[in-house]
């Protein structure tokens, strides 16, 4: 018995993980290569003038607190979206792809909820005006390592994310 509405609910389900995986990825991308170094170029730095540092670094982070949420909730709907898409097929999903983006998740999570609060504050203290001198230099070494460190995961993220892409643009034909 053939079901009328099998191709359309697949290729729904298909589509959904497609655009979600598209809104990450394009997201994480146009954050790191476009509106990340905006905020810290020569033209900002003309449009701040004196308070160029400080108010740049005040203005990534209400970015970078609003990227995390669109990497989070992405990944959340690309976790139901695989559950769904392996539901419909009544199997379960497949460990190495669950774990991959369970891992994507972890990481954005992880910026999110740790690493972008531990540099706001980090930027705070360094550009207080009350900093004791030795303070507002060790600050800015810590900052200048954890921000390093969330560009490595970030760039690794990207990567990871254009690898799920192609995995959801190409996924594996199976049926019931």
């Amino acid at each position: 018995m053939a079901f009328p509405y099998r191709p359309g609910v697949i290729g729904f389900l298909r589509c959904l993980g497609f655009l979600n995986v598209a809104v990450w990825f394009g997201s994480a991308f146009f954050f790191t290569f476009a509106a990340g170094p905006a905020i810290f170029s020569d033209d900002m730095k003309q449009v701040l003038g004196q308070g160029f540092p400080y108010y740049s670094g005040a203005i990534a982070q209400v970015i970078i607190s609003r990227y995390f949420t669109i990497q989070q909730v992405c990944g959340f709907i690309a976790l139901i979206h695989i559950f769904a898409e392996q539901l419909y097929f009544g199997r379960t999903p497949r460990k190495r792809w669950l774990g991959f983006l369970v891992a994507l998740l972890a990481l954005s999570l992880l910026g999110g909820f740790w690493l972008q609060p531990k540099l706001k504050n980090l930027h705070a203290l360094r550009h207080a005006p009350n900093t004791k001198p030795e303070v507002r230099e060790a600050a800015t070494q810590t900052f200048k390592l954890w921000h390093g460190i969330s560009q490595a995961v970030n760039l690794v993220v990207i990567t990871g994310l254009g690898v799920y892409a192609c995995r959801v643009a190409t996924p594996p034909n199976l049926t019931r």
